[in-house]
């Protein structure tokens, strides 16, 4: 089991910058790959960036550029810095992780952060 806890969501203007963090604990020996979805009202949850182990980076198009990911595993902390951020930004953000365990993955999700960019 992992279980992941989020921070750093709030209400910014168009233009502005959040820092998210997501902590984990529990069998973090485990994990592979950990990011960060997101999820607008009367929209799908979608990607906008994930890291590997070996901080290798994905990024959603919609967000190249203005986002970056990155990662301390000493912490088990994952971090989304949001720059240049758009009120198309606005959605909750959720944290994923990816444990691998005897050829398996099962995913695991934070509770969620409300991202808020006014205009």
């Amino acid at each position: 089991q992992v279980q992941l806890v989020e921070s750093g969501g709030g209400l910014v203007q168009a233009g502005g910058s959040l820092r998210l963090s997501c902590a984990a604990s529990g069998s973090i020996f485990g994990i592979n790959a950990m990011g960060w979805y997101r999820q607008a009202p009367g929209k799908q949850r979608e990607l906008v960036a994930t890291i590997t182990s070996g901080a290798g980076t994905n990024y959603a198009d919609s967000v190249k550029g203005r986002f970056t990911i990155s990662r301390d595993n000493a912490q088990n902390t994952v971090y989304l810095q949001m720059d240049s951020l758009k009120p198309e930004d606005t959605a909750v953000y959720y944290c994923n992780a990816v444990l691998t365990y005897a050829g398996d993955s099962y995913n695991y999700w934070g509770q969620g952060t409300q991202v808020t960019v006014s205009s």
